[in-house]
């Protein structure tokens, strides 16, 4: 029997340590020398320090990488007010999610206090702790109160999630909406259903980015918000009361553009969008259940476009997209506060994100969807490793430009480098060889899987950052079809070479360079032209041999055996005593860990060995790593006189002697 939900979700808070979260030192503990310098005596200096320049605090803790999520537990995701306690799952779940997202420490708060003006002095007295502050699940409209008087009291930037992350998220839909719709913001008609912090803060972003407070008819679960209303009004109600006739959600709808939820589950009828104005844009953010199922609204308008708070369906508007990012950027550069500049920088980030092509990584966690910007892809994926590079980038531009920012990046192009190391160590590891491939002359790199999917996605990234001259082998018309289904950029034939293996026929140098190569072993002339057709790799190997491509890459499909066999093949030794071997690299979180060689030398001799471990070596150095060398054995610095511990004890000895400046050690355990 399947598990449930319940059980697994259990399992998963319960097993094998309770909870989500953990601290873990940044700094070596391992004898009286390091305990020393962590407290006492040496940590006064870093108090000094501080005493000295508050500043500095940043610098000498983690304070400015550590954002308080804060709660009192009055409105938690769809449970209400179950209390400070009973909210810790979900105050931890926000945690790893600043920690997946944005690499962002964060330590959860939840306090038992529901007087305002004591639960601000509470939070207030934490600045020291913090770089900044996330309010959660607080409700309304003490959540307003609360919000408003930090801001006024702390000199760290205080954000309500629940409010501004989903207006942000909200608006950059609104916005991209609006695009596919053609339609001006100033001209639309708005309606919103629910009055809580989420909806009057999407109401009050799109009235910052031009949105005409009187166009805006708010509607609560007492009806419309109206000049004059009495019942169950607050101040921030009473901003978008306005002089109408229309007492009912039915009676505002009609006509309008803009269908703004969050309220509660199918408080939209069908019969309430075939009134509304053509083209209609709907934001039905209830959860679990929305105002109206997108296949209900879609029955009868299939005109309008529809987003939800649901994950199954398109245009998820869901805040990860926001506040990781808002937060990173606020963080690295020291800024004050959160104000309108950031939020709308924010909000044309992400909208601009949906109008770029996908990703791989977003391709391979959403497969089978489309991501052309659209009517039913208005925004970014949550898992788009974009984000951490576009958002908190815009975000420090908008808190420089606008005098918030106390520690202004000056290198914004280091700083996308640094932000992409968060979530992606491929790309932080390969920078060294990418900046390197740009300052020469371009490199052309021959393809050998030129239809497969992660390479086309590749190619985006090598002509926008102009690495290398690709060249794709593959059917064209197969290739296109890709392009065009992923909305990719680049231009066959134009920003990429395409070589079609079935045309080989017409380029008999390939095969006849191919059949003067493996004649000798029993290859004949139709065997050698039905492998420059057939295997690509084998085609590609012979580009390069003919020094029409500097280098290849190939393997994305099958093994590596096979395909290393045809490769050499072609290409053999540099010279008759060159040692050939592999080198391949971990990204762990300690670092890049290289392992050589894995793949090829079965029963490799001591000079086997010390040649592998000198191409490696230089391998390593042009990632700009000093290679630090460990020859692995059974034996562990002499304890086995077994012959393959001898063969390692002697390559050891041999590269300490060459290289006597180098890390080197072994044979040892791993």
């Amino acid at each position: 029997m399947p598990e449930s939900l319940k059980d697994s979700a259990m399992r998963y808070h319960t097993h094998p340590t309770p909870g989500k979260l953990c601290i873990q030192p940044t700094k070596p503990l391992a004898n009286k020398r390091d305990l020393s310098r962590a407290y006492s005596p040496g940590v006064a200096y870093a108090c000094e320090a501080i005493v000295e320049e508050e500043s500095m605090a940043a610098a000498v803790t983690a304070r400015g990488n550590l954002v308080g999520v804060i709660t009192n537990g009055t409105a938690v995701l769809g449970l209400g007010n179950i209390g400070p306690l009973a909210s810790k799952p979900v105050m931890e779940g926000k945690a790893v999610l600043f920690k997946k997202f944005a690499n962002i420490d964060v330590f959860d708060i939840e306090i038992q206090e529901n007087d305002v003006d004591k639960l601000v002095d509470i939070i207030a007295s934490l600045e020291p702790t913090f770089g900044a502050i996330n309010l959660e699940d607080i409700k309304a409209p003490e959540c307003f109160l609360v919000e408003q008087q930090l801001r006024e009291r702390m000199n760290i930037p205080v954000f309500h999630d629940d409010q501004h992350g989903t207006a942000i998220v909200a608006a950059a839909a609104v916005y991209n909406g609006l695009r596919v719709v053609e339609k001006s913001i100033k001209d639309i008609k708005v309606v919103g259903s629910g009055s809580g912090a989420a909806s009057i803060a999407c109401l009050d972003l799109l009235v910052s980015m031009g949105l005409p407070r009187e166009q805006v008819t708010l509607v609560d679960r007492s009806g419309v918000i109206y000049k004059g209303r009495e019942q169950g009004m607050n101040p921030w109600k009473e901003s978008y009361a306005r002089e109408t006739d229309d007492r009912t959600l039915a009676d505002a709808i009609a006509g309008a553009d803009l269908f703004m939820g969050l309220s509660g589950p199918g408080v939209l009828t069908q019969d309430m969008v075939k009134t509304m104005g053509p083209k209609p844009l709907i934001l039905a953010m209830a959860n679990p259940t929305p105002e109206i199922m997108p296949e209900l609204a879609m029955a009868v308008r299939p005109d309008a476009i529809v987003a939800t708070g649901r994950s199954d369906y398109p245009n998820q508007v869901n805040n990860v997209l926001c506040f990781p990012f808002i937060f990173r950027g606020a963080l690295d550069c020291g800024a004050t506060t959160i104000n309108e500049e950031m939020k709308m920088a924010c909000v044309k980030a992400i909208a601009d994100l949906a109008c770029k092509e996908a990703t791989d990584v977003v391709a391979e966690a959403y497969a089978g969807e489309d991501f052309r910007f659209g009517p039913e892809y208005l925004i970014p994926k949550p898992f788009d490793p974009r984000l951490i590079e576009e958002v908190p980038i815009a975000v420090v531009k908008a808190a420089m430009e606008s005098g918030v920012a106390t520690r202004p990046i000056d290198d914004l192009d280091a700083y996308r480098v640094k932000l992409q190391g968060y979530v992606n160590q491929a790309g932080l590891f390969m920078q060294p060889m990418i900046e390197k491939a740009k300052q020469g002359p371009q490199r052309r790199i021959v393809y050998a899987e030129g239809e497969n999917v992660d390479v086309l996605m590749s190619m985006q990234a090598m002509v926008d950052e102009a690495v290398a001259k690709p060249i794709l082998i593959g059917r064209p018309s197969v290739m296109q079809a890709t392009i065009d289904r992923l909305s990719l950029r680049f231009k066959l034939g134009e920003d990429v070479e395409v070589f079609d293996p079935v045309d080989c026929d017409s380029h008999s140098r390939y095969w006849q360079h191919y059949h003067k190569k493996v004649a000798r072993k029993g290859t004949s002339v139709e065997t050698a032209k039905q492998e420059i057709r057939t295997n690509t790799t084998a085609l590609a190997s012979v580009m390069v041999d003919l020094d029409e491509a500097h280098g290849m890459i190939c393997g994305k499909v099958g093994r590596f055996d096979t395909h290393f066999k045809t490769l050499f093949q072609v290409l053999g030794r540099k010279t008759p005593d060159t040692h050939v071997s592999t080198v391949c690299a971990l990204l762990l979180p300690s670092g890049p860990l290289f392992l050589a060689d894995a793949f090829l030398t079965v029963d490799p001799t001591a000079e086997d060995i010390v040649a592998s471990t000198e191409a490696s070596m230089n391998f390593v150095r042009q990632f700009g790593i000093k290679p630090k060398v460990a020859l692995l054995s059974h034996s562990n610095f002499g304890t086995s006189s077994d012959p393959q511990a001898q063969k390692m004890r002697s390559a050891s000895a041999t590269l300490r002697e060459r290289y006597p400046n180098e890390e080197i050690e072994g044979e040892m355990h791993s």
